[in-house]
């Protein structure tokens, strides 16, 4: 499951060889999955993740909490690479931080083949996706008279259902990230003055309800 600085939301990790659903971002370990468990440091990864780099004050302002405390919890994912200092934005005054290159992946084999394991990822996971579904509602809200008609145009809200097998199922979500993935460094070249921050919600997974029809 991921919570990439691109593709944000959970797909599970398949029980097939790594190399065969590239390009999957390698799942944390438990001590960095623990470190993640604390409610505000997934906050914390979210506003990162949503909306960019920020320092300890900016994201105590955003969340109601205090430098301190937005400060301490900083450092402990940054302990375990989920965060990194912002160098580029830095100065004297006050550190800037940023998501760690490729985001964050959970739901690896070595964290769910225990209770523990399981249970967290299970906290974390549904910690994101309740941040993505505050999100989409207030897009849906507030879209139109904060953007525009034609930035309204050009969103997208999509929900398919097919009938495929588990590799079938891969092979979507791997040519999902490729695409993506593909698409940020096109864009990277390309200079605007017209950029707003997007988030992308993708999910696709079995209908466990199926069973019981």
């Amino acid at each position: 499951m991921s919570n990439a600085d691109a593709p944000e939301s959970a797909a599970s990790t398949p029980a097939t060889p790594a190399d065969e659903y590239e390009p999957h971002f390698e799942s944390i370990g438990m001590p960095a999955l623990r470190a993640l468990a604390h409610p505000l440091r997934v906050e914390i990864m979210n506003e990162l993740s949503d909306f960019g780099p920020a320092t300890a004050s900016m994201l105590a302002e955003r969340l109601g909490e205090s430098s301190g405390s937005t400060s301490y919890h900083l450092r402990q994912l940054a302990k375990h690479d989920i965060v990194v200092e912002d160098e580029e934005r830095g100065s004297g005054r006050e550190r800037w931080w940023r998501m760690a290159p490729g985001g964050v992946s959970i739901g690896g084999a070595e964290t769910l083949e225990t209770p523990a394991g399981r249970e967290i990822t299970e906290q974390i996971s549904l910690n994101w996706q309740q941040n993505n579904e505050r999100r989409l509602k207030t897009f849906l809200r507030r879209g139109l008279d904060t953007f525009g008609m034609e930035w309204m145009e050009a969103a997208a809200l999509s929900t398919t259902h097919l009938e495929v097998t588990r590799e079938q199922l891969g092979e979507l979500s791997t040519e999902y990230y490729r695409m993506v993935n593909r698409l940020k460094e096109k864009w990277k070249a390309e200079a605007s003055d017209d950029r707003k921050r997007v988030q992308v919600q993708f999910n696709a997974f079995p209908l466990v309800e199926q069973e019981d029809r």
